[in-house]
């Protein structure tokens, strides 16, 4: 699933494959803005994404099960 997260101040967008739920990162995005800490998202390398939560502005969510388009998808 693809995450787009938006930043304040910040002219482009994160952009995150991960396959993490749509629910998981909801439920820690909800988590980081509660307690003012920090959003994590591991993508499907295993690498970490961190973001302060109060920097911010939008987070944009892909499909969960979007097809492939080429020959990798057979």
């Amino acid at each position: 699933m693809e995450i787009k997260v938006g930043i304040q101040h910040v002219n482009r967008e994160v952009v995150v494959e991960t396959t993490e739920t749509a629910a998981a990162v909801e439920r820690a995005f909800a988590e980081a803005i509660g307690s003012e800490g920090v959003f994590t998202v591991t993508d499907e390398r295993g690498r970490r994404v961190l973001i302060p939560s109060s920097k911010i502005a939008y987070v944009d969510l892909g499909e969960e099960h979007a097809r492939k388009v080429g020959f990798g998808s057979l």
